[in-house]
C-alpha cells in the first residue's frame, strides 16, 4: 500500500472498514509525506496540520474509545470519518458528494467479507477510483483457506470478497487485476484484490 500510495499520489483515500484506526492513521501519514514532497519541490514552508489531501473512512460501528484515539492522534485533521453502513444509499450518495472534490482517488474495501457485501461496495465505490489509480478489495484470500477457518464469519469460500471481485469484473472491463502486486508481495492478504482502473 506504500508503494502504491507514492505511485499513486491520492488527493483522496477512501476506506471502508475502520475497526481501530490503523490503516486511516498509515494512509493518513503517507498523504503527509506527499505533502512535505510537494512543499519541499514549490519551496514552501510545510505545515503538517494543513492539506488538501484527506482519508475517509466508512464503517457501521465506530466505537467511542476508537474514534478519540483517531480523532486525538497527530494525524487527525487528515482524517474524516462517516458512521453508517458502506453499502447504505445515504452513505454512499455522502462519500460520492466527498470525492466529486478530487481528482486522484484510491479505495480500499475491507469491511464486510460476504460476496453480496463487497460486490455492492465495488458497485458503490470502484467507480470512484481514477484512471490508473486502484480499487484494492482486502481479505481476497478468505476463497483460498479452508472453511473451517471461519466458523463463527457468514463467509468462507464461495462467498468472500474474491468471488465478488470475479462476479464485478465481468461487466466492468475499465479493470482489470494488477496481479505484478501480488507476485512482487509473495504472500497477501489481497490476491486478485488489486484492480487498477484502465479508463
Amino acid at each position: 500500500m506504500q508503494e502504491l500510495i507514492w505511485q499513486i499520489k491520492p488527493d483522496l483515500i477512501i476506506e471502508t472498514g475502520i475497526a481501530h484506526g490503523g490503516s486511516l492513521i498509515f494512509s493518513a501519514s503517507m498523504l503527509a509525506q506527499l505533502d512535505m514532497c510537494d512543499a519541499i519541490e514549490a519551496g514552501a514552508t510545510f505545515d503538517p496540520s494543513v492539506s488538501s489531501r484527506k482519508v475517509l473512512g466508512i464503517d457501521i460501528d465506530i466505537r467511542a474509545h476508537n474514534r478519540a484515539a483517531i480523532e486525538s492522534h497527530p494525524m487527525a485533521s487528515r482524517i474524516q470519518m462517516i458512521q453508517g453502513s458502506s453499502i447504505a444509499q445515504g452513505v454512499i450518495e455522502q462519500v460520492h458528494a466527498i470525492a466529486a472534490n478530487y481528482s486522484r482517488v484510491l479505495v480500499c474495501l475491507d469491511s464486510n467479507h460476504t460476496h453480496e457485501h463487497v460486490l455492492a461496495e465495488l458497485n458503490a465505490y470502484a467507480p470512484l477510483a481514477s484512471k490508473d489509480s486502484y480499487c484494492v478489495v482486502f481479505d481476497t484470500l478468505i476463497e483460498d483457506m479452508p472453511a473451517e477457518m471461519f466458523p463463527d464469519r457468514p463467509w468462507g469460500p464461495g462467498n468472500n470478497p474474491k468471488t465478488a471481485v470475479w462476479e464485478y469484473l465481468k461487466s466492468h472491463p475499465e479493470f482489470e487485476i494488477d496481479k505484478t502486486i501480488q507476485n512482487k508481495l509473495l504472500i497477501t492478504v489481497a490476491p486478485d484484490g488489486y484492480l487498477r482502473r484502465l479508463d
